[in-house]
């Protein structure tokens, strides 16, 4: 009793010093109950006495509605509502049409190339091409977080057929300098973060750079890609909740390919997707039809306006198909149906609808698509086979771009090494290194 009135004075204290109305009032049955001002409950207790707070039924929630997905236009290449057509001009479509060519055959040379040994790993782009769309929504400023299957944006860019190819025969030109596995993208110039092997990492770093842009008062997001399987990673929670609570300008864009290597995404998660992991966070969020090109569009360029204008993080979920293997390491045979895939491909190709979207404006024939395409397989195998002609970067590199200058237990290192060439230069042969 003694400790229960110590209490009630002790609250009683401060409340007198806000300088607010209170009663306390002591009963036999050891309760105590302090009658606060309506808001002045609110303003202390955040409105949780507020009744309409509470409820007097015991409901457990199982289930939401499924969200739908927005699309723009059908297979078919038509526009289901015009008002969505984003109308963009001919010019704008062709380059992302060509675009989807280029990079759907240059996988097709490099898949090739690391079938025969002379790359050591990739992956391809069928059945995501659509995600082009994206890149042709943003603006150049706005910075780019990729998980490894993003060469889109590049391509849209303007990064070269040479800068591709150089990464991925780690040559002497290439930027990473041989340290990154093939397909493994950085370029500072076009605002394209370097992409990191391991799961996830990319997205709470896309949370940080955003609320830097914006403490920079930039007029730019950035935008961060990763899969369903990524979206199981920690780092999924921890970038969507940082980026929540700091309001920072970034899109977060799932490419939710129905396959975390060789799971599929029904053994990945029992809620609705991605998409309502986002309105758990407090992030708008829309799932759109990740094979139509213009509905990625106009969902990545009203993402951008809300992310900068309002300040704030958007989620977007395009639901596609991953056409080919996870990666040359996979055989994705082994736990799909064969025949499944083929019908995706014909049916529902993001390639195929965006032709025919162009053939509906009378803007590419037959024989512009038989020409272009010969064009580009042309110029990806010259570049090809001049990266493929180069040394390997210099074996200094091995050492620099840690530190600004060597440490002594890299200089002691390098020196074993080169030691260790010099006396036996039969079995360390540095001829296809460059030599600086």
């Amino acid at each position: 009793m003694f400790q229960l009135r110590r209490t009630a004075t002790r609250y009683s204290s401060l409340l007198l010093q806000q300088k607010r109305l209170f009663t306390v009032t002591s009963k036999l049955s050891s309760t105590v109950s302090v009658n606060v001002s309506e808001s002045d409950a609110k303003v202390s207790t955040g409105g949780w006495t507020s009744t309409d707070k509470f409820v007097n039924d015991m409901n457990f929630i199982q289930k939401q509605e499924i969200l739908q997905a927005y699309r723009v236009m059908d297979h078919t290449g038509t526009v289901l509502n015009s008002d969505h057509d984003p109308n963009l001009s001919k010019e704008e479509v062709l380059k992302c049409y060509k675009s989807m060519l280029l990079l759907h055959t240059m996988d097709g040379i490099l898949y090739d190339a690391q079938r025969q040994g002379r790359i050591s790993f990739y992956m391809t782009h069928y059945g995501e091409e659509a995600m082009i769309g994206s890149a042709a929504a943003l603006l150049p400023e706005d910075v780019i977080f990729g998980q490894y299957r993003e060469a889109f944006m590049l391509v849209y860019r303007g990064f070269t057929l040479d800068e591709f190819v150089n990464q991925c025969f780690s040559n002497d030109m290439d930027y990473g300098k041989g340290r990154q596995m093939p397909i493994h993208y950085g370029s500072k110039k076009l605002n394209f973060q370097t992409i990191s092997s391991p799961l996830g990492t990319q997205i709470p770093q896309a949370s940080g750079a955003a609320y830097a842009l914006k403490m920079s008062g930039a007029n730019a997001c950035s935008l961060c890609f990763f899969g369903e399987g990524a979206a199981s990673e920690g780092d999924f929670h921890a970038g969507l909740n940082m980026a929540a609570t700091l309001k920072s300008p970034v899109i977060f864009f799932c490419r939710n390919n129905g396959f975390a290597i060789s799971t599929p995404s029904s053994e990945q998660y029992k809620g609705d997707g991605i998409a309502s992991r986002g309105i758990g966070y407090g992030i708008d969020t829309i799932r759109v039809d990740g094979n139509d090109i213009w509905a990625i569009y106009n969902a990545t360029k009203a993402a951008r306006e809300m992310a900068i204008k309002e300040q704030k993080p958007v989620l977007i979920e395009a639901m596609t198909y991953r056409i080919g293997h996870h990666s040359t390491s996979d055989d994705s045979t082994k736990y799909r149906d064969r025949k499944e895939v083929e019908e995706r491909a014909q049916f529902d190709n993001p390639v195929t609808r965006l032709r025919r979207y162009l053939e509906n404006k009378n803007w590419w024939s037959q024989e512009e698509e038989d020409a272009y395409r010969k064009k580009v397989k042309k110029d990806i195998l010259v570049s090809f086979t001049a990266a493929e002609k180069r040394k390997k970067p210099a074996l200094k590199h091995l050492f620099t771009d840690v530190y600004d200058e060597l440490t002594p237990n890299l200089v002691k290192q390098q020196d074993e090494l080169l030691d260790l060439i010099k006396k036996y230069p039969e079995y360390y042969n540095t001829d296809e290194f460059a030599s600086s």
